[in-house]
């Protein structure tokens, strides 16, 4: 019997975190093999690591404790990719050379796996002198693009492409360019932007009064803050771009405050970090503790709770000693705090076992109760191990203690920690979780709402054939399990009816007990008005959230799964139909013979012509690409030619949309110079080579035209509702994208720019 508790599941095991050889062969034959392989490597570093890996193993069995992407996927493999998911970088010095040197340690670390923050606000604002050159200042805003580009060109390791986040203080002078950057949309694509909020400023946006930009003691000009405000409030209406961080609020409750400082945080938010400052998260899986679900005597097993947090906490403190790091200065400073962000998901769904409404004044309740509950075991956890291994490096008991997370902390905990230290300087975090919630049998993720009680994907099998698998979320299968047909009580909401204030009520329920920050996406209805919109972000700054990140479907966003404002929980579960292009659960068996084009390009400067061979498969009567071969006789390029070959053609095999890999090669561009060809300037050989496999796609009809995607677009629908609006997924082609975190995320394959 399998372990997994849909197909999804088990899919997304395959695709992201069993270990296979290099060739495909698995090494984990079956699920147990993973949790058998992150056990024995996280327990390498205990005196009785055979015990220690049986504990583990146990904890991670059946789902319960789900580690992060990064550690599932590398732990015990060998491979030299960190387990942490996110770093903050250095901060960025205001010189050329010093901003060219943190772009170099960008790139390491993004080529690892790691996505990374960066606070751009220490950089001098457009126009500002730079002395020693007669030159202004190109500001801060023209070097964002430099490293966008830059994450453009790295794949990181696995299936992930590098996330960034990038901050800017709300008194920096160029801030309202930061602000509109996003507005035009092929500008800063790889990153999610957010504002760094002051109390000061907060306090002058109430009292309407006025705000000062400045740079290195000088004031560039000065604003209305209200009107600054507006500003930042109407560009997230419009294009769901910049969010807010609250920074003195998160500084001011920091365990740490006593010896760093806070400007940025990874690229979903939940982990405010210092610069090098790494991110390790976990989460416990709440729908796997609900004893009784369903019932009236359902509640969460809060001693196998408290069990299972001390293992976890055990486990993510082993990480620290057992990961490799991209740079030297993210190890040390890991290890002289080692600070983990354990947290949870599944939430939703445990409330609605218990029978709670999300965003009801009982399921936020509850909600504290449980997350107070994770934080108290976890902080005695950390003490625990700070009796056998010793404090964390840089501890010092009266200023840890003084902090203001620590100031709210139960007397029996402060005085553990003040008689024998702790072992780890933060301990809880909120991820979102996204694919790890599907490889759990599609528990609800972090502390979100239910997305959707169940939808229907394609999956084009080797014969071309297509079958449907219907995606149901845990907590409604469980209900059909022990309850048949009955219909969904109505306490049973999603994201798309959940008023936004019942969302950000959430998020301040869990935030009092979080001690870094948590990655929460307030869902917003089309029609919202502006002013109501901003009440979001006034509630959420009103009631102690440490920022606030929402979602608005628009023309210009694009739209998710929609559902009517009169569906209601007792009707039949809304089922999204998959689109026409979509993911192949197992690549395409290579027929005899294929249709295909070869294509020759002379580059300037270069002895040997290259030659560009695509071959299609005929699906339906329709022709997709289906491998590439990439010939030259100079042998400079032999090594890359065969990896793009064996890269493009694994891709177009794995089916869905995969237009995209155009862009990207398109994107790609040389240091050493383009050239003119055919009356257009090209980047690069490999942006060359992407416009040949255009041109074969719009030959062949399988996108419309230059620049444009598929000539028959996939089409999804949910049952009795308008076909949604926006975009397929990348990845898998189906009509389930979300916002989770500024982060479009597919919820039929888990595909995301922040992995």
């Amino acid at each position: 019997m399998t372990r997994f508790a849909a197909p999804i599941a088990e899919q997304i095991w395959d695709m992201k975190y069993r270990f296979k050889d290099a060739d495909g062969t698995p090494r984990d034959v079956t699920v147990e093999d993973t949790w058998r392989r992150i056990a024995r490597d996280l327990a390498q570093t205990e005196k009785d690591s055979a015990a220690w890996e049986e504990k583990f193993y146990t904890a991670l069995e059946d789902f319960k404790y789900l580690p992060a992407g990064r550690i599932t996927a590398g732990a015990g493999t060998a491979r030299r990719v960190t387990l942490f998911n996110c770093f903050v970088m250095g901060t960025v010095p205001d010189s050329m050379g010093g901003i060219f040197d943190m772009l170099k340690e960008a790139a390491l670390t993004m080529q690892q796996g790691g996505g990374i923050g960066y606070d751009f606000s220490t950089i001098r604002p457009k126009g500002a002198d730079v002395l020693g050159v007669s030159a202004d200042a190109s500001g801060p805003l023209s070097f964002m693009d430099v490293w966008d580009a830059m994450c453009r060109t790295i794949m990181s390791a696995g299936s992930r492409r590098g996330a960034m986040m990038a901050t800017m203080r709300c008194d920096h002078p160029d801030v309202e360019d930061f602000i509109a950057a996003k507005s035009d949309p092929a500008r800063l694509r790889m990153f999610n932007m957010s504002v760094l909020i002051t109390d000061p400023f907060m306090e002058a946006v109430k009292a309407d009064g006025s705000w000062d930009l400045t740079f290195d003691g000088k004031v560039y000009r000065t604003v209305q803050a209200r009107d600054l405000w507006d500003t930042i409030m109407q560009a997230t209406y419009s294009y769901a771009e910049p969010g807010v961080i609250f920074i003195d609020r998160i500084n001011a409750a920091n365990n740490l405050s006593y010896c760093e400082t806070i400007a940025a945080t990874n690229p979903c938010g939940e982990q405010p970090l210092p610069p090098y400052g790494a991110c390790l998260l976990g989460s416990i899986n709440l729908a796997r503790l609900v004893a009784n679900p369903f019932d009236d005597a359902a509640k969460l097993d809060e001693e196998a709770l408290q069990e299972l947090v001390a293992t976890a906490v055990r486990m993510m403190d082993n990480v620290v000693d057992v990961s490799k790091f991209p740079l030297d200065a993210q190890a040390a400073e890991a290890q002289a705090k080692r600070r983990i962000g354990l947290g949870v998901t599944g939430l939703a769904d445990a409330l609605l076992m218990v029978g709670l409404r999300y965003g009801s004044d009982e399921a936020a309740a509850q909600t504290e109760a449980w997350l107070k509950a994770i934080a108290r075991a976890s902080y005695l956890a950390s003490v625990d191990l700070a009796k056998e291994k010793g404090a964390f490096p840089l501890f010092d008991a009266e200023a840890y203690l003084a902090s203001g997370t620590m100031q709210q902390m139960d007397d029996d905990v402060r005085d553990a920690i003040r008689t024998h230290g702790i072992r780890n300087a933060l301990l809880t975090s909120i991820a979102p979780t996204g694919t790890i919630s599907l490889y759990a049998g599609n528990v609800s993720s972090g502390i979100e709402p239910v997305f959707a009680y169940a939808y229907t994907r394609k999956v084009l099998q080797k014969d071309g054939s297509r079958t449907e698998e219907e995606v149901v979320d845990y907590a409604v299968q469980m209900w059909r399990e022990l309850k048949g047909d009955a219909p969904l009580p109505d306490y049973f909401v999603n994201a798309q009816t959940l008023p936004p204030l019942d969302h950000v009520k959430m998020q301040a329920a869990a935030q009092k007990w979080v001690d870094s920050s948590i990655s929460k996406t307030i869902n917003c209805p089309e029609d919202i008005s502006f002013d109501a919109f901003k009440d979001v972000y006034m509630e959420a700054w009103d009631t102690g959230c440490k920022g606030c990140t929402t979602y608005r479907p628009n023309d210009v966003t694009g739209s998710v799964l929609s559902v009517s404002e009169d569906t209601k929980a007792d009707k039949p579960v809304p089922v999204q139909e998959g689109g026409e292009v979509v993911y192949m659960s197992e690549p395409l068996d290579r027929p005899e013979e294929l249709e295909g084009n070869t294509y020759k390009v002379k580059w300037p400067d270069s002895e040997h012509a290259i030659y560009i061979t695509v071959n299609d498969i005929v699906l339906n009567g329709h022709r997709r690409p289906f491998e590439v071969f990439i010939n030259s006789k100079n042998m400079e390029h032999f090594a890359w030619t065969v990896a793009l070959t064996r890269m493009v053609s694994a891709v177009f095999r794995r089916g869905g949309d995969v237009s995209f890999v155009v862009e990207e090669l398109k994107a790609v561009f040389d240091p050493r110079g383009g050239a003119w060809m055919g009356g257009k300037y090209i980047p690069s050989i490999l942006a060359a080579i992407g416009g040949v496999i255009e041109q074969h796609m719009i030959a062949t009809g399988f996108i419309a035209g230059e620049g444009m995607g598929l000539k028959t677009d996939p089409q999804a629908k949910v049952v009795g509702l308008d076909a949604p609006r926006g975009k397929a997924c990348t990845s898998c082609g189906q009509y389930d994208l979300r916002m989770v975190e500024g982060c479009m995320t597919c919820g039929s394959c888990g595909h995301s720019k922040c992995g």
